[in-house]
């Protein structure tokens, strides 16, 4: 089974303090384990970075801490890109859909999934998300 992470479940895997990483850390653990084909939109890997870095957490994630945390332990997740043409079909997408905002960068998570024919995008934000995977015929899970 093949799984795109989104930020936030990322976010709650990686981080013990987090309220949610009970749920999440097993899912990471699963790719760890060859159990789940763990997948993450390129675009989600910056945002994990700056998510960990402005943490309003004690003691604050330095940078080097929070590349090594993400190095170590997302290691074995294939990356998925897009290109110009997959975000500008992202953006028509969602325009059409009336959606506006932020939504676009739960968008191109979930255009990362339909491309990378995962069966399933594992979030904490069901709410946009359940908008966006009837739009790229997604799946939607929560940990």
């Amino acid at each position: 089974m093949s799984v795109v992470f989104d930020t936030s479940v990322l976010v709650a895997g990686l981080v013990e303090a987090h309220p949610a990483h009970r749920a999440a850390f097993p899912w990471i653990r699963r790719v760890h384990a060859g159990q789940l084909r763990g997948l993450m939109a390129v675009h989600s890997l910056a945002e994990t970075y700056s998510v960990l870095t402005t943490l309003p957490h004690q003691p604050r994630i330095a940078a080097d801490n929070a590349l090594r945390l993400i190095r170590r332990s997302l290691r074995r997740f294939k990356l998925v890109s897009l290109g110009a043409r997959d975000y500008s079909a992202t953006v028509r997408t969602v325009a059409e859909a009336r959606l506006v905002g932020g939504i676009i960068y739960d968008a191109l998570v979930a255009r990362a999934a339909a491309k990378s024919r995962a069966e399933a995008i594992l979030t904490l934000n069901r709410r946009d998300f359940d908008r966006l995977g009837p739009l790229f015929g997604v799946k939607v899970r929560v940990p």
